[in-house]
């Protein structure tokens, strides 16, 4: 079965960058919409970004001007670029692919905001 492998992440001080990337382990369906979320102790998992088919994005408010989602065609291969990061960007982040038949998620990655 074929999964999402994430890669990235880790411990950064604030005002650093970090990059998340994401790739199927095998060969799937074409992808129409790609995104990234992250979940929080005691929250909700909330979208991050998402692309879908025709390269329109989507950010969610706290990350506009920071993030940037991207996606590399040919590989399947979905990033997340994160420049000035917070303390509140501390969570576990997870990518998630949509095709016609099925949904995709990652395994998650921690990113650590912190001094």
């Amino acid at each position: 079965q074929v999964q999402l492998v994430q890669s990235g992440g880790g411990l950064v001080q604030p005002g650093g960058s970090l990059r998340l990337s994401c790739a199927p382990s095998g060969s799937i369906d074409k992808v129409y919409n790609m995104g990234w979320y992250r979940r929080t102790p005691g929250k909700q998992r909330e979208s991050v970004a998402f692309m879908v088919a025709g390269g329109i994005t989507n950010y969610a408010d706290d990350v506009k001007g920071r993030f940037a989602i991207s996606r590399d065609n040919a590989k399947n291969t979905l990033y997340l670029q994160m420049n000035s990061l917070k303390p509140e960007d501390t969570a576990v982040y997870y990518c998630n692919y949509i095709t016609p038949g099925n949904e995709y998620w990652g395994q998650g990655t921690q990113v650590t905001v912190s001094s």
